[in-house]
């Protein structure tokens, strides 16, 4: 009983240990220009038991487990902060990446892996489905507050979003294809239309419901509101997945859908999630990193084989899908090798490489050192030098404001109230404006206002200026009028929202 509780305690230790490692790395890695994925990693090579012995880690299992359950939170952040309106511009080309551009990826890399690996036709193809998708969890990570071009980065996000379902389809097929002595080649392809769409109808539904669910339940705390809305996405993932659907793309729109909505508690939820899907991040990658085992990896042998077909996915293969699936889109030149070269690789190969394993391929453990190298390799030379390529296209948008302040809002309990964050651009209507001048509604009270690093305390005579982020006290019934007057224009036209 002593024992257990010992073991119990060491094992709380270790992971509060590994997760202020991980958070302190993040702060490392923007210093370093190094993508906090690599790093995540590397703590987890280290704590291992090749690097200082504390954890000794090889349960596939448990670590695919991790991996998709992380997939999940990271796909339910991130659609909840895309916004729909930028999505309509970018829904082709974003798509046609997502399915077209894997299936290219895939071919291109099979091709590579047969010469370079020295396997059968079917295990290289194994192979590319593994690489073949760009990563949420990834491109998330890495283009977050980098001032990208919304267009650009719009189209990353949304391919990065929906492509997973077409790597795991072929993933799967492909063991299938492996392991079956008579497999059918009509059951597979009815099997990825049955997953999109039904995935698609489900995200949607399920968005829906939660939205609908969170608005009207009347929780005794807040901070109910964002543990219902994760909820809500567990849900949609595994009731999709259950009935043979891709419940990543399920989670994806879901989250999309909801993140649309107007919503109680809108910024409680947000933040959660966002610290949460930070948690699972470093989270799954610490198991990964801790799942592979350096001696093996490190080898002449592996980084040889991983180098080439590194410099072959990223040079070759990713730009031969990029340049095809965006053919007759009104992508420039610049705009595609941008595109080509943000092609990040993350967890979700990583993940997939561990299917192999599971199923008792020959040459999973191969595939498994060799997948990981890739995505070291296109973390740490792509996910570094993104920013930099993009300002030596030219394609960077306007420098985005990060707040430097922390305001702590109180909840309102049960009060039909709430309190709205908003930001104000130089196109919005409201700016010059002293508040008496505004036409607020009468329920409506501007509690604070941040300017630079000063806290405003406002009075009828303040006028709003751009870059003021405003602190809104309004009740429920009166958000709606509040949003039209803030989002006005000076055109007079409404813009997507603040």
């Amino acid at each position: 009983m002593v024992n257990t509780v010992i073991h119990t305690d060491k094992f709380i230790l270790f992971a509060a240990l590994l997760l202020i490692a991980g958070v302190i790395t993040t702060k490392f890695s923007k210093r370093l220009g190094v993508p906090a994925l690599v790093l995540f990693i590397i703590v987890g090579m280290i704590a291992g038991s090749d690097g200082l012995g504390f954890i000794y880690f090889d349960n596939a299992h448990f670590a695919q487990l991790i991996g998709i359950f992380a997939l999940v939170i990271i796909l339910f952040e991130g659609g909840m902060q895309t916004k729909s309106s930028a999505v309509k511009k970018v829904a082709v080309p974003a798509f046609s990446l997502a399915t077209l551009g894997v299936l290219l990826t895939t071919a291109v890399v099979a091709l590579a892996a047969k010469i370079i690996l020295g396997v059968d036709w079917l295990e290289a193809f194994l192979f590319g489905s593994i690489v073949g998708s760009t990563d949420a969890s990834a491109v998330f990570t890495v283009l977050k507050d980098k001032n990208i071009q919304e267009r650009l980065e719009t189209t990353l996000e949304v391919e990065s979003g929906a492509n997973d379902p077409m790597a795991v389809f072929l993933t799967i097929s492909f063991i299938q294809l492996i392991v079956a002595d008579q497999p059918n080649f009509l059951f597979m392809i009815g099997s990825f239309i049955w997953q999109m769409i039904i995935g698609l109808i489900i995200g949607i539904t399920f968005g829906k419901m939660a939205s609908a669910t969170i608005n009207r339940i009347n929780l005794d705390s807040s901070g109910l509101y964002p543990v219902f809305a994760l909820a809500f996405a567990l849900l949609t993932y595994s009731v999709t997945a259950l009935i043979g659907a891709s419940g990543l793309l399920a989670v994806y729109v879901a989250a999309m859908v909801i993140g649309n909505k107007e919503l109680t508690y809108r910024q409680s939820i947000i933040k959660f999630n966002e610290g949460f899907a930070w948690m699972m991040q470093i989270l799954m990658f610490v198991i990964l990193g801790l799942l592979v085992f350096p001696s093996q990896l490190f080898t002449f042998n592996i980084i040889l084989k991983g180098m080439l077909i590194s410099f072959i996915l990223i040079v070759v293969a990713r730009p031969v899908a990029v340049f095809l699936t965006t053919i007759g889109m009104k992508f420039h030149l610049k705009e595609k090798i941008f595109l080509s070269w943000a092609g990040l690789k993350g967890a979700v190969p990583i993940v997939l490489a561990i299917f192999p394993m599971l199923s008792g391929i020959e040459n999973s453990q191969l595939f498994f050192n060799v997948v990981f190298f890739v995505v070291l390799t296109s973390a740490l030379i792509q996910g570094s030098t993104i920013s930099l390529f993009a300002e030596k296209l030219r394609l960077t948008g306007p420098v985005k404001i990060t707040p430097h302040h922390s305001l702590e809002l109180i909840s309102i309990g049960k009060a039909n109230a709430e309190i709205v964050e908003c930001q104000v651009s130089e196109k919005m209507a409201i700016v010059g404006e002293s508040l008496t001048n505004i036409n607020f509604p009468k329920d409506v009270l501007i509690n604070a206002i941040i300017r630079g690093n000063d806290l405003i305390t406002p009075t009828g005579e303040t006028k709003i200026m751009t870059g003021d982020i405003l602190y809104i006290l309004v009740s429920r019934q009166s958000k709606h009028e509040l949003k039209q007057i803030i989002n006005k224009q000076k055109t007079g036209s409404l813009i997507t929202e603040v």
